[in-house]
């Protein structure tokens, strides 16, 4: 595929015959698309982790409650998570909290891997491992939030 500039308008135009701008107006559709399918990941993650991760730990489902006396962490453990994947979800719904919430849920699954392997031997061992990869992508691509959660914080003990 060739390509051709023309100097007047700084527009490339590809031998297919599509054309983009060089400038920042070609940046801002993708940009824009770039946003909506993080923020769709995001909601997705978020539905899912609220639904049916934390929520049958707090209803104490049997399913959840057997996995947890099984691992001996009893009920509390059960509630503990569950608290900790419901705030999770919600965080990863705030703008000035999703990379923080994504790099929390990276830990979460790194250590429900774990216990996969150790307690479970390995039955569902992947799937924590799955969610890792979306969680690193939203951590970094939203990563710009953490100077201004920085900048609240300071802001507020400083008051």
């Amino acid at each position: 595929m060739s390509e051709t500039t023309t100097p007047a308008t700084s527009e490339t135009t590809a031998s297919d015959g599509a054309t983009s701008a060089t400038g920042n107006d070609a940046a801002r559709p993708r940009g824009r698309r770039l946003h909506l399918a993080l923020l769709t990941l995001q909601v997705l993650l978020a539905l899912f982790f609220a639904f049916a991760s934390a929520l049958p730990k707090l209803i104490a489902h049997p399913s959840a409650a057997e996995s947890f006396d099984k691992l001996g962490w009893g009920a509390g453990g059960m509630y503990t998570i569950g608290a900790l994947e419901l705030a999770g979800a919600i965080a990863l719904l705030i703008p000035v909290l999703s990379s923080v919430a994504s790099v929390a849920f990276v830990a979460l699954m790194i250590g429900a891997f774990i216990t996969q392997i150790v307690a479970f031997d390995g039955q569902y061992a992947a799937t924590p491992v799955i969610f890792i990869v979306p969680f690193a992508l939203i951590a970094w691509a939203r990563r710009r939030h953490n100077a201004d959660l920085l900048r609240l914080i300071t802001r507020r003990a400083r008051a």
